[in-house]
């Protein structure tokens, strides 16, 4: 279906502004840059290693007061 056959329609809508071209949109990088994924990795580990410490801090809290 075509767009012009819509128009009418999207223009009660007042929806004929809204749709993008494909000019609108840039071409999207074929892989992520590699600092990105090293960021995620490096925020992943922090994480587990908070976690790891609470875990063990908590178990070695409960030994102590048992």
């Amino acid at each position: 279906m075509r767009l012009l056959a819509l128009e009418p329609i999207l223009s009660l809508l007042d929806v004929r502004g809204h749709i993008p071209r494909f000019d609108d949109f840039r071409p999207a990088p074929a892989t992520p840059a590699a600092g990105g994924v090293v960021r995620a990795l490096v925020a992943a580990i922090a994480v587990f290693v908070v976690l790891s410490l609470a875990i063990w801090g908590t178990v070695g809290l409960a030994m102590y007061l048992l």
